[in-house]
């Protein structure tokens, strides 16, 4: 056994301008990464093949076949001869990570334009050799036509050397023959076989395996390490960077039993406030930053004005990630100053100059290359891991696996927020609603990525942001009304790291503020159908919720179900809607539940959904996409929080932290609404937003009992019901 102790200061790696990546993916190309042109984004080999290049990754969305087809279609050249590298800085440019379902609307339409771009290009080239006018020619199949020249023989193998033109005409609707058909995603055969290699099954000669021994309190400092105490294991090197502390082996059960075994002595740290009662803790926190979000009219007044008031309060709690397949990350730091990282981070340059500038690694010595791992739908353990694969790689100089472990990935993943609504509304004499106010306390602190967990430890200097995305929208009713006000208050500080788990904000404050719409409509007497109809005039949102609810066969009346809310089995029937950031994608959710009132437990039996997200680019895919955003959500919705004490995490496992089974899931019914004279909208978050609300409506109509705090746990709704 060895063991390597290391200051924090003999981390930071100093380099000679002018050296070159070595072997193992580390060489850079002469290939052009700016992002204004043409061939940083498509190459057109000899053969006609054509290569993508995006830093858009693929976490399982299927993204890339959809950005296939867009560029497809505006190159006339078939979807097969078509391949994707995505998020590898040395080959691919930086036009952003994936996040924010802008895998489609952003790095798609940018890809559409280049290729859009290189098609006027192609046709110019073609015009020139054939002496025809341009405005007669089109590609089909990959040919010039009429002319029957290939593109291929035009560029094959060259560069274009054009800037994007942002006014380079995209084909009509009427004339597409690849987008918006469902080509099936070529990643799936290998994933059903077992043949996809993911990045936990990733490895480099001459690798090492890497465990981080984690501390028994979030923020303890390491005073002491008994390495006897992992004599018996051979081959294991010890490595202790301040209160960073990890374990190196040439066998990855060694490395396991290492970190297991291995004495530490640890301060006492107890500054969490505990999940008990977390949501008092958030209610009255210190207050960093209050935010007015909307304030149209005179929402007091409007509120005095009112026949009838309502108010209530919304929890939504920390949820973790809960990849099924633990972070995991490959890095190896050369001995001449270069450094590679494999990783499934969902941003893979803004991650190499992250970890740049905590190393102190200029961007053009580092490479990081994004493999697939598990789902993540934003920022879950995968940079935390690809640090720590750097740190233990520059300690014992060769290339290290770090794969966590599921106590890792549960215990200290970023979480997605908790959050705390306070809603009131008035109604007037027609029912309708009046006056509309949301406070909302949300966690916060200094803007930007959080900080990661081993170079935290390390003592390495950088950002300890708090960001978890824009977590403001959708707080204010979609339905008409005059007076609407919003107001978030930012608190000072958070207990757990945050991240961007999806649809951030907006699924908390939907749950609320559709839950409380149907609270409207009882109060009103109202079917709650009729009483959303009557609040809008958007067609976009009609067309939704009427054909949801159409297909759910809805049945107006009033809210709760009379004839089940005295039954030992209630069924019950909700309904919730979104406009999407108020900007995009317009989603209704309907379903249909049973509730068990002895035992509490809630059966979703079916749910349906349309969705309107403009231009539809693969519907087989979009589909996929609508259907896994609403079993998340239930499952975010009935089982998960994330539960800890005054000192870590204990909710470690899946029966401390558990998820929708497969014997769970409803029949899912989705209605995708095509509209191809309007952009294409992401698909990766939006149907997430109305789940809980839609869950906690129907429960609602099938008990008249109105759940207000996530998860809907059996032994919360027991005690409810």
């Amino acid at each position: 056994m060895e063991t390597l102790l290391l200051s924090r200061r003999g981390l930071l790696v100093s380099f000679a301008l002018g050296a070159t990546f070595g072997r193992r993916g580390a060489a850079q190309t002469a290939r052009s990464l700016d992002a204004s042109e043409v061939d940083s984004f498509l190459a057109i080999g000899g053969d006609g093949a054509v290569t993508i290049y995006t830093s858009k990754v693929d976490v399982g969305t299927g993204i890339s076949t959809a950005i296939c087809q867009m560029a497809a279609e505006e190159l006339g050249i078939p979807m097969a001869r078509f391949t994707v590298i995505q998020g590898d800085t040395a080959l691919t440019p930086d036009h952003g990570g994936t996040g924010g379902s802008s895998g489609v609307p952003r790095g798609g339409v940018h890809i559409r334009q280049a290729a859009a771009t290189a098609r006027v290009a192609l046709l110019g080239l073609a015009a020139e050799r054939l002496n025809l006018p341009a405005a007669e020619l089109s590609i089909v199949d990959g040919e010039v036509r009429p002319g029957g020249i290939t593109v291929a023989s035009l560029i094959g193998g060259k560069r274009l050397a054009l800037r994007i033109d942002p006014k380079a005409p995209l084909k009509k609707p009427a004339e597409y023959t690849v987008v918006g058909k469902p080509f099936l995603r070529p990643d799936v055969p290998a994933k059903c076989t077992g043949r996809q290699i993911y990045i936990q099954d990733f490895a480099v000669p001459g690798m090492l395996h890497g465990r981080v021994v984690r501390p028994p309190g979030m923020r303890a400092k390491l005073l002491s390490v008994d390495e006897s105490s992992i004599r018996g294991i051979p081959d294991v090197q010890v490595v202790r960077i301040e209160s960073f502390l990890g374990v190196v082996a040439k066998d990855e059960w060694a490395a396991i039993r290492a970190a297991r075994e291995l004495k530490a002595h640890w301060s006492d740290w107890r500054e969490l406030p505990g999940s008990e009662g977390l949501d008092r803790f958030v209610r009255e926190g210190e207050i960093g930053r209050d935010e007015t979000i909307v304030n149209r009219g005179d929402s007091s007044s409007g509120m005095a004005a009112a026949a009838k008031r309502l108010s209530a309060t919304y929890y939504w709690p920390f949820q973790s990630h809960a990849s099924l397949g633990p972070s995991c990350a490959v890095a190896d730091v050369r001995g001449e100053g270069t450094t590679t990282v494999w990783t499934s981070s969902q941003g893979p340059h803004s991650l190499r100059t992250f970890l740049g500038k905590m190393f102190g690694i200029p961007a053009e010595k580092m490479r990081v290359i994004f493999i697939q791992g598990a789902g993540s739908y934003g920022r879950n353990g995968n940079d935390d891991a690809a640090a720590d694969a750097l740190l233990l790689s520059r300690a014992v100089k060769r290339p290290v696996r770090v794969q966590w472990m599921r106590e890792d990935e549960h215990g200290w993943d970023p979480k997605g927020p908790a959050q705390l609504l306070e809603v009131k509304a008035g109604l007037d004499t027609e029912g309708r609603i009046a006056a509309w106010e949301t406070e909302m306390w949300i966690p916060g602190g200094p803007p930007g990525p959080p900080a990661l967990v081993g170079p935290e430890a390390a003592g390495i200097p950088q950002g300890r942001g708090q960001s978890a995305g824009q977590m403001t929208l959708n707080a204010d009713p979609p339905y008409r009304t005059e007076h609407v006000r919003v107001a978030a208050h930012t608190l000072k500080d958070t207990p757990l790291r945050l991240s961007n788990l999806r649809a951030p904000g907006k699924i908390g404050n939907v749950f609320a503020v559709e839950s409380f719409t149907d609270e409207l409509a009882a109060a009103a007497g109202m079917d709650a159908l009729e009483f959303r109809l009557r609040g809008l005039s958007d067609p976009r949102a009609l067309a939704v919720l009427q054909k949801a609810t159409e297909m759910i066969g809805w049945q107006k009346r009033p809210s709760p179900n009379r004839e089940s809310a005295e039954t030992g089995v209630s069924s019950g029937r909700g309904v919730a809607y979104v406009h999407y950031k108020q900007a995009e994608n317009h989603v209704a959710i309907a379903m249909e539940v049973t509730v068990e009132r002895a035992g509490g437990k809630i059966v979703v039996r079916r749910v349906t959904c349309a969705h309107d997200g403009g231009l539809v680019v693969n519907p087989d895919g979009l589909r996929n996409q609508v259907e896994g955003n609403i079993m998340q959500t239930l499952s975010r919705t009935l089982h998960e929080e994330v539960k800890f004490d005054r000192s870590h995490v204990t909710s470690v496992d899946w029966t401390g932290y558990p998820i929708l089974t497969f014997s769970e899931a409803p029949a899912v019914e989705v209605a995708l609404i095509d509209r191809p004279e309007l952009p294409p909208l992401g698909g990766g978050e939006a149907a997430s937003a109305p789940v809980a609300a839609a869950l906690g409506n129907a429960v609602f109509d099938a008990t008249g009992v109105r759940l207000r705090r996530v998860p809907f746990a059996v032994e919360r709704v027991r005690a409810e019901v």
